[in-house]
């Protein structure tokens, strides 16, 4: 009985043993947790109920992004540096202005030489003296030189008539000072207002949208004159200003379509332009009511 309980003691005994060295092994090979779950958090789990909570908001990014969007939102990017403003004196300025005149005037040389479509980019920066590669640094296609152009010439007459103008004169006058204004820069450069006129005609060019626009601004000016006309009671009360100003500005537009063929001169172009003016106010001035 004694050897059966002594047996038994040492196979305890051994078992005790092998159990505690098994739980040392067991722990010295284990890696220590990093808060990190191999298979995903446990359903319940703390970490579960925040990707859950995460996941409803959408701010968890998509697999495979970097970092997820809830960090990104506690922690937005810095903002992108401003471009630097250059000073009024900076010479930078001084000779981007003296580069982009000297490709003006290249340009304007060359879409009279071959034309507006003759006249390639790369041409216009050899003209200018500089390379293909440094002139779009000031332009971005020689459409925008053209609208530069006409965009000045649009602005210069509006400067001068300004500057000669009484507000308080007859509308037809007014109106017929503008024309005049007009009509002696647009003669001056007859190839330019040649290309804008046939550039309207090619609905497919990328000009012709920005050269309509510019026609619109015109429409715009003559609108403002004809307002303060029907305010000054120049103008029948139910004269739509708008409406006047296309149609004016359609009948003198459509007079320079010969004159651009060499089919008039600039003097019958002019008097065609107050034949026209003098024909609508026939028919919409006060007076006539």
């Amino acid at each position: 009985m004694f050897a059966a309980g002594a047996s038994l003691a040492d196979s305890l005994t051994k078992s005790a043993i092998y159990a505690i060295l098994f739980a040392k092994t067991e722990s010295s090979l284990a890696i220590p947790p990093q808060n990190v779950e191999p298979f995903g958090p446990r359903i319940g789990s703390r970490a579960m109920s925040t990707s859950l909570s995460d996941s409803s908001r959408g701010l968890v990014a998509p697999p495979g992004a970097p970092n997820s969007a809830l960090d990104r939102s506690k922690n937005p990017p810095a903002p992108s540096r401003k471009r630097e403003r250059l000073r009024p004196d900076d010479g930078r300025l001084a000779r981007g202005r003296k580069s982009r005149a000297r490709i003006r005037e290249a340009s304007r040389a060359l879409f009279r030489e071959r034309g507006f479509d003759g006249a390639t980019l790369r041409a216009i920066a050899e003209r200018a003296g500089m390379g293909a590669s440094s002139i779009y640094r000031h332009v971005q296609s020689k459409e925008e030189l053209l609208i530069d152009e006409l965009s000045e010439m649009q602005e210069e007459a509006w400067t001068r008539f300004r500057a000669r103008d009484d507000r308080d004169r007859p509308t037809q006058q007014r109106l017929r000072d503008f024309l005049d204004v007009q009509h002696d820069l647009l003669v001056a450069d007859r190839d330019l207002t040649t290309i804008a006129l046939r550039a309207t005609t090619k609905t497919e060019a990328r000009v012709a949208k920005r050269v309509l626009q510019l026609y619109d601004r015109t429409i715009g000016l003559l609108m403002e004159i004809l307002q303060r006309g029907r305010m000054k009671n120049h103008l029948a009360k139910d004269v739509d200003v708008l409406e006047t100003a296309r149609v004016l500005f359609h009948l003198t537009n459509g007079a320079r379509i010969p004159w651009a063929n060499g089919m008039v001169t600039d003097d019958v172009l002019r008097a065609s332009i107050h034949q026209a003016l003098d024909l609508l106010f026939r028919g919409i001035s006060a007076d006539s009511r």
